[in-house]
């Protein structure tokens, strides 16, 4: 019977992240191929992929068992609840950053309540200070072009992004050797993911168009997701 369940549950799985998978490569076609300034077919497959994909990203993190713990499961649903609200406001007709960044905000102060559950915060400094390090200098690079209304939400959001980087890599150096290895790597890669994945995203609206730039935000953005629900699993 616990064979059974196993493998039941892996093919579940496995499943899960296929339909995933194909929901994000509808939102990144759609995005991709969509007439600029038109909500044709391809517009609309985005939309309903994008949230949808999220949402099954929430939904894993919700049914994974065994979780790391109750509050650390917890706290990363409420990131990803976090993430589809900014998800759906960015994809608006209507320009909604603002929204779309305090949401991702929120998203990223909970995925930091969530890494603080089993590490403290900086306790080992140098890789938050390395994260902080290069959020400052995008920071410093993006802020001739940026808006001026837009210089205090995004100096706040660069330094919430960067301190969720850095105490995921603390997480990973807290530990390297116990039985919360296998969960920290994964959240360390959905940071770093999403760090990346923001910096793109920014470069691509304030300083130059990045060539394929749908492509490369979304499937950075959706990893970096996937990798924090993953982190949820523990061990049995």
């Amino acid at each position: 019977m616990i064979v059974s369940n196993a493998t039941t549950g892996s093919a579940s799985s496995r499943g899960m992240d296929v339909a995933i998978a194909a929901l994000a490569v509808g939102a990144i076609a759609g995005i991709t191929f969509a007439a600029t300034g038109e909500i044709d077919g391809w517009r609309w497959l985005h939309w309903i992929c994008k949230p949808l994909t999220t949402l099954l990203i929430l939904w894993m993190v919700v049914r994974t068992n065994p979780a790391v713990s109750t509050r650390y499961r917890r706290w990363m649903a409420a990131g990803m609840v976090c993430s589809l609200a900014g998800d759906v406001f960015l994809m608006l007709p209507q320009d909604a950053f603002v929204p779309g960044l305090v949401s991702f905000l929120l998203a990223h102060l909970c995925f930091i309540v969530a890494l603080l559950t089993d590490s403290r915060f900086a306790e080992r400094p140098w890789g938050m200070l390395a994260c902080v390090a290069y959020g400052a200098f995008n920071l410093w690079a993006l802020w001739p072009s940026l808006p001026a209304a837009l210089h205090l939400p995004v100096m706040v959001y660069v330094l919430v992004l960067a301190s969720m980087g850095g105490q995921a890599v603390v997480r990973v150096q807290r530990h390297a050797m116990d039985a919360l290895t296998n969960s920290a790597h994964w959240s360390v890669a959905g940071a770093l993911l999403f760090m990346l994945s923001d910096t793109l995203l920014a470069w691509n609206r304030f300083r130059f168009v990045i060539p394929l730039s749908g492509l490369w935000v979304l499937a950075t953005y959706y990893a970096a997701l996937w990798c924090l629900a993953r982190s949820v699993r523990g061990s049995r």
